[in-house]
Formats: C-alpha cells, sequence, structure tokens
C-alpha cells in the first residue's frame, strides 16, 4: 500500500519519537546517521563482558495485574536478548513506567523500560533518556545493534542494513506483538528501552533490533496506557541459557 502524504509524515514523527532520547548518550544533530554508501558489514565478536543468551527464554511481565509472556530469541539475537533476560533476573525492569505510548494517527508502539522511572521524583519529560548502570562498572551498560538477515548464520553489528548494504529481510521482523530495543540515532546506544510493536511495521527492520515476541497477552499490551507500571518482570524459563563471555 501506498503511503498518502499525511500517513507517510505521521509515521515519520512516530520513528523520530521513538529514537529521542532513548539514551543520555544520543549523538548531536550534526552527527551522521547513515552512511552515504553501503558500507562492509561489520563482523565483531561480542563485546567483552557481555551477557548473552545461547538458546531461548521465557519472560513475565505483570502489568495491570494481567500477565503479558514474552518469547526472547536468543539464537537470531544474542547478546539483546541476554542483556534483556539479564535485566529482568536483575529486577531492572520492575516498578518501571510505560513512559511513551504511540497509537495516532495509527498504532505505532508502546515503550517503556527506563529505570530512571522508579523514581517519582525525575520529571516526566525526563523519562527516555536512562539507561542500566552496571554496578560492576558504574557505568551505563550499551548493547551494540544487533540484527541477523534472514538465512545468515551470523548477525550485522552497529550498522542498520541502510549502512551495511544488506538487502535481505532480519530473521526477527517488526510483526504485530513484537519486542524491540529502543535506542537513539547512534546504533549502538540501546541500553534497558525496550518497546511493544502494536502493529505490523516492516519500515522499522532493519533498523533496530527485534529480540522476541509475545506469545500470551498481546491484548495486555494493546490496552497499555500512558503512566502504566511494570508491576513484575520475572524469567520463568530459559535462565540456564545466560552466560557471559
Amino acid at each position: 500500500m501506498v503511503l498518502g502524504f499525511h500517513t507517510r509524515w505521521a509515521v515519520g514523527l512516530a520513528v523520530a519519537l521513538l529514537m529521542v532520547g532513548c539514551t543520555s548518550t544520543a549523538p548531536s544533530e550534526s552527527a551522521p546517521v547513515a552512511a552515504t554508501e553501503p558500507a562492509e558489514v561489520a563482523v565483531i565478536p561480542m563485546p567483552e563482558g557481555m551477557v548473552q543468551l545461547e538458546g531461548t527464554a521465557t519472560v513475565e511481565l505483570l502489568v495491570n495485574g494481567e500477565r503479558i509472556v514474552i518469547e526472547v530469541d536468543g539464537t537470531q539475537a544474542p547478546i539483546t536478548a541476554g542483556n534483556f533476560v539479564d535485566l529482568v533476573e536483575r529486577d531492572v525492569y520492575d516498578g518501571t513506567v510505560f513512559h511513551r505510548v504511540v497509537r495516532e494517527p495509527q498504532p505505532f508502539v508502546v515503550q517503556g523500560g527506563d529505570p530512571q522511572s522508579k523514581d517519582p521524583s525525575v520529571p516526566v519529560q525526563q523519562l527516555g533518556t536512562g539507561g542500566f548502570i552496571d554496578p560492576d562498572t558504574q557505568e551505563e551498560r550499551m548493547v551494540p545493534l544487533e540484527i541477523t538477515p534472514e538465512g545468515a548464520d551470523q548477525p550485522i553489528y552497529s550498522q542498520t542494513f541502510e549502512m551495511a548494504g544488506e538487502t535481505a529481510k532480519p530473521a526477527l521482523r517488526h510483526t504485530h506483538g513484537a519486542v524491540a530495543m529502543a535506542r537513539s540515532q547512534f546504533p549502538d546506544s540501546a541500553s534497558a528501552q525496550f518497546y511493544f510493536a502494536l502493529a505490523d511495521l516492516p519500515f522499522l527492520d532493519g533498523s533496530y533490533a527485534v529480540f522476541g515476541y509475545v506469545s500470551e497477552g498481546l491484548e495486555v499490551v494493546d490496552n497499555i496506557q500512558q503512566g502504566d507500571v511494570i508491576e513484575s518482570a520475572t524469567v520463568i524459563e530459559g535462565l540456564d541459557a545466560l552466560v557471559t563471555e
């Protein structure tokens, strides 16, 4: 379907809303956000000390007293999935708020997971700028952009598909109920914040890292309102697949 001008403008605005303020290390407005020519695909080892998920895991969120079950895929997104499961196990998400909900002019995303949102004294306008501060390093943990092309043996790291000149579709796509990491314009700026796709969003494929899908409670996700709280987040299966290298 060809989008009309108004719809295309609205989609562009929604994408901008997703990107703005996802981390405190966002680049300046003058920083480039895409290569002018396709770059060589980056093949990098897992950063030292990063956790990864070797296989799959199941996570349960409790929101408004109702369950949301997420199947987390470490086979296609080992670092991104490992980071999420590790933060769940650390209770990072317990008590955090969904600070951004975009449903108009069409369903887009529900975004949350900012650790700052646990503190009621933090101004609402500041939510969306926080990440996970690793207690071992006292620094914000960043995870590289990690997207595996369909049929590929390994992910592309630190580049969008457009930047890498990749023409295949991602193995994990933005279908309704997909769970992915929010970030700023800098590809490797994801930390703790994540979002649910409220509809099929193919225009985000290859630019943001999907790491799982809602298997139960999609109707709960669809009804989340801004300000709703994650009462608890629990790894109910697959914790033994979490490793650090």
